[in-house]
């Protein structure tokens, strides 16, 4: 895994970024960003995930609308730590493509999702994104958002 350098460095809890919350904030920590991507990681848990219960009982597995959900996060992030999208931002799933989940992701691994931008307009977003786990490739995809508060 490499990780890309930004231009800025945050190491910015996502709660303060972004509008979700628990249940559904899948970033811990945004580690960095600027116009061409970002980088952040969070940690799958049995206390924090309680979807782990019921997906796979015995053999819990994230489910990959989670995972999804956690790289467009990582980048809906650094849109806001970066300032192009302020306060009251929300971003919008308007289409995914080539998602392919490699490795299972189980409690207590570590994501470190790095997204790229591939289009950036006001109201539109397109990122490459990939998910590692212990380094590893764990999940990627391009995701398409509805961009909304943008600056």
């Amino acid at each position: 895994m490499e990780i890309p350098q930004f231009k800025n460095t945050y190491n910015k809890p996502g709660i303060e970024l972004l509008p979700h919350r628990a249940p559904f904030l899948f970033v811990d920590t945004l580690i960095a960003a600027d116009e061409t991507g970002a980088v952040g990681e969070y940690t799958y848990t049995n206390e924090k995930n309680d979807f782990f219960k019921g997906h796979f009982p015995g053999n819990p597995i994230c489910p990959g609308v989670i995972q999804i959900e956690t790289m467009a996060q990582v980048a809906g992030a650094g849109l806001v730590a970066c300032g192009f999208l302020g306060d009251n931002a929300s971003f919008l799933f308007a289409k995914v493509e080539e998602a392919k989940f490699k490795k299972p992701i189980r409690p207590g691994d570590k994501i470190t999702v790095i997204t790229k931008t591939v289009k950036l307009k006001k109201i539109i977003g397109v990122f490459e994104a990939k998910g590692y786990v212990n380094g590893e490739l764990a999940v990627e995809g391009t995701l398409t958002c509805m961009l909304g508060g943008a600056k």
